[in-house]
């Protein structure tokens, strides 16, 4: 069962996130990447912090165990998952609609496998780099619809939306909250959406792995099945504790796919190329789930300390632009007006390495900065970005 019992500051104050943990000598492929061990890697999407120790505690005991075979998801996860969804969205999902993956990038493959191949797939950009890759996998066309930028706050552009579908698109693929911008699209522009799929008969992949990451106190996060039995029968919704808990590399996700016939599909589309879940990815996904909910508060306000951090820098930091920091632990940041084309291969010269906007679909000049780490570690990071803006 689910373990939501009311916790105090006290014990939120208990978690460490401020130690600083050598990973250069680890397997991580975030701190292998520079050949300069003096480079601060903040570019992919994973933490500088121990997961919660109750689910360290839960791996131990499965390794104590011993076989490590063939394993199913266990009832107690299934179970604790939809009290999970019901509690936090009221959202009534059965049993049957889930489909366990070790990970989600492969779902989006799955999605555009789906489909035939004269037909295509619609997103909007800058977005998660495998949105953008996983229709050319497949030989699928993809359509990019930009965002349009008010002021530093991203928006879908519903105009070019309409102006860019045509009869032959069939998949649209959201990311919400929106990677790497930090975008919780909210209950209207989310209901323009789904309306707008409605219309053209467009199935909607929906990631939502950074749902449980919302950093701004005066949004919601709002799953896009939620919205009405019509959307809900059109979407696929992506899942996962791996954002949420730093659980990336233990490879447990899940769909949620509501309507039987749009399920079959994707099941069909996973054979032979899916695999499934290992028993350490449930076991971590159980034990995140049920016990670790004072965890997650005591990250999330250990996370808006650090975008406070970073709109602090970004304030006094002419020429800089940083869009606001609604959810996730990416920043998105603008560093067009100090004419830089290639803010990151400078910025990796100061000894930060973040990654390159383009390899989202956004002009030269942006960067995605990952603050998911110690505090002194990303002061300094900034203090270093600084200098090379102004070297």
């Amino acid at each position: 069962m689910l373990r939501c019992e009311p916790f105090s500051m006290q014990t939120i104050m208990a978690y460490d996130f401020d130690t600083l943990i050598d990973r250069r000598n680890s397997d991580s492929d975030k701190w292998r990447k520079y050949a300069d061990p003096e480079v601060i890697p903040m570019w992919v999407a994973d933490m500088d912090f121990r997961s919660p120790p109750e689910v360290i505690d839960a791996l131990k005991v499965r390794a104590e165990h011993g076989i490590f075979g063939y394993v199913a998801p266990p009832p107690a996860l299934t179970e604790c998952l939809l009290e999970r969804l019901q509690q936090y969205y009221h959202w009534s999902v059965q049993p049957e609609w889930l489909v366990w993956l070790p990970g989600l990038v492969s779902a989006l493959n799955v999605c555009c496998r789906m489909l035939t191949p004269e037909q295509a797939v619609l997103t909007t950009t800058p977005v998660y780099h495998p949105f953008l890759y996983a229709p050319d996998n497949m030989n699928r066309a993809l359509i990019r619809v930009p965002l349009a930028l008010d002021g530093s706050r991203w928006q879908m552009d519903f105009e070019r939306l309409e102006a860019a579908v045509t009869p032959q698109t069939r998949l649209f693929m959201l990311c919400n909250p929106h990677n790497p911008v930090g975008r919780v699209y909210d209950r209207e522009e989310l209901t323009a959406l789904a309306e707008f799929c409605q219309r053209h008969d467009v199935l909607i992949c929906s990631d939502e792995i950074h749902c449980e990451l919302v950093l701004d106190l005066e949004r919601r996060h709002w799953p896009l099945a939620t919205l009405g039995e019509d959307i809900a029968a059109r979407s696929i919704t992506l899942m996962a504790p791996s954002k949420t808990f730093n659980l990336a590399g233990l490879y447990c996700g899940f769909a949620i796919i509501p309507d039987a016939k749009v399920r079959h599909q994707f099941n069909r589309a996973t054979a032979g190329i899916v695999g499934h879940v290992n028993s350490m990815g449930y076991a971590a996904a159980l034990a995140a789930y049920q016990y670790g909910e004072p965890w997650r508060q005591a990250l999330l306000a250990y996370l808006r300390g650090s975008r406070d951090l970073l709109q602090q820098w970004a304030a006094n930091t002419p020429g800089v632009q940083l869009s606001p920091l609604e959810a996730t632990y990416l920043a998105w940041i603008d560093c067009r007006e100090r004419g830089l084309d290639n803010p990151a291969a400078v910025f990796e010269r100061f000894k930060v390495g973040v990654h390159d906007g383009r390899i989202f679909d956004a002009p030269p000049g942006f960067v995605r900065l990952n603050f998911a780490c110690p505090h002194s570690r990303l002061q300094t990071a900034l203090e270093r970005i600084s200098q090379a803006l102004d070297g």
